[in-house]
């Protein structure tokens, strides 16, 4: 009996049901032989399944999930003429800078993007000096940011710093006055030259309108508003910075179908051909003509109380002028006659402002 009931090592109870094996403890060969072989991903595996890639920080295309998030962003239309007039900003900036700082200064392009006003204001390194400045004919704000190290690098030059040695930077201190006013003739020399980048498109001049140093204090739209960011950089030498220059949508509205050119003074879909017949047919398009006698104001009541034979008395004589109209338009004043057997009307005045605006509407 007892030989019957030990149990030996080959026939083991089975565990109860609904237990779980625990790693580790006892559980099956094959079990931790699962368990083992499960592959653990590294850091760059991580990185390329959420999309980032830290050695390339600045890359236009994303993938894996960063690149789905990123799909509800801001994704407007591409504005050919405003790339042409910032490649005209660069040129006009490296020749304007050179005479300002009477240093060898070159200035680049990064790039162009569009990115929400709220996650621009988020992501700006300070220390830096915001300007706020005011497009006339356009009637709103921009924004033009100075980095830090752009604006320490100015003041070495202006300052007669020597070559060679890097700006100092004290951290922690606000910018001083002397600083303020050289970064602000620089901000003006800046946007002199963006009014003459935009010139040849359209006649907008940019006014600068305050310096700050917090960017809650230079909010010029809405936090969720989509706005366009150039972003260019300032090479002296062994020193310079960057300048970033924001422009809201609803600034380059009142300009989106100029800035829409793919060259400039291009036309779109308009044909001179298709202009001239349409002209050529207006005129030669008959119009009814009504002559106006009088016109009087009677009430509803007389007006259902008419019977045949009443006689509506009007203000009007045989020597009263009376007025030409083409549907609601008045045209010009006349003087009723007759002629053979008809009657006949002879034009008195010229045609009215509002019968020469509808022509030139036409034509």
């Amino acid at each position: 009996m007892a030989d019957e009931t030990e149990t030996s090592p080959d026939t083991a109870a089975a565990p109860e049901a609904g237990a779980a094996w625990a790693p580790g403890e006892g559980a099956p060969a094959t079990e931790r032989e699962g368990l083992s072989s499960e592959r653990i991903l590294n850091q760059d595996e991580i990185d390329s399944l959420l999309g980032f890639d830290l050695s390339d920080e600045e890359a236009a295309e994303r993938t894996g999930i960063r690149a789905i998030i990123n799909s509800a962003l801001v994704s407007y239309e591409r504005l050919p003429m405003l790339e042409i007039v910032f490649d005209r900003l660069v040129r006009l900036m490296t020749t304007s800078l050179r005479n300002f700082t009477s240093d060898n200064v070159e200035v680049s392009l990064d790039n162009i993007s569009s990115i929400r006003f709220g996650d621009y204001l988020n992501s700006i390194p300070l220390p830096a000096i915001l300007s706020v400045f005011r497009a006339e004919e356009l009637n709103n704000y921009g924004l033009l940011t100075v980095d830090s190290n752009l604006i320490y690098s100015i003041v070495d030059v202006l300052l007669g710093g020597r070559r060679g040695t890097a700006a100092m930077r004290i951290e922690g201190r606000p910018y001083t006055t002397i600083e303020r006013v050289l970064v602000q003739r620089m901000v003006e020399v800046v946007l002199a030259d963006a009014r003459e980048a935009f010139e040849p498109l359209t006649p907008v001049t940019f006014t600068l309108d305050r310096l700050e140093t917090n960017p809650r204090f230079a909010a010029i739209a809405r936090p969720a508003n989509a706005a366009i960011l150039v972003k260019l950089r300032i090479d002296m030498e062994d020193r310079g910075g960057r300048i970033e220059l924001l422009l809201p949508y609803a600034t380059l509205e009142p300009i989106r179908k100029m800035l829409l050119q793919q060259f400039m003074g291009e036309k779109f879909g308009r044909d001179n051909i298709w202009e001239g017949h349409l002209a050529t047919e207006l005129w030669t398009t008959n119009m009814d003509v009504r002559v106006v006698l009088d016109e009087q104001q009677v009430g509803l009541k007389q007006v259902l109380d008419l019977k045949v034979g009443d006689t509506l008395m009007l203000n009007a004589t045989p020597d009263s002028l009376v007025e030409l109209r083409a549907g609601a338009i008045p045209l010009t004043r006349a003087r009723m006659g007759r002629r053979n057997s008809h009657i006949a009307v002879r034009v008195e005045a010229p045609l009215t402002p509002h019968a020469r605006q509808a022509v030139q509407r036409f034509t």
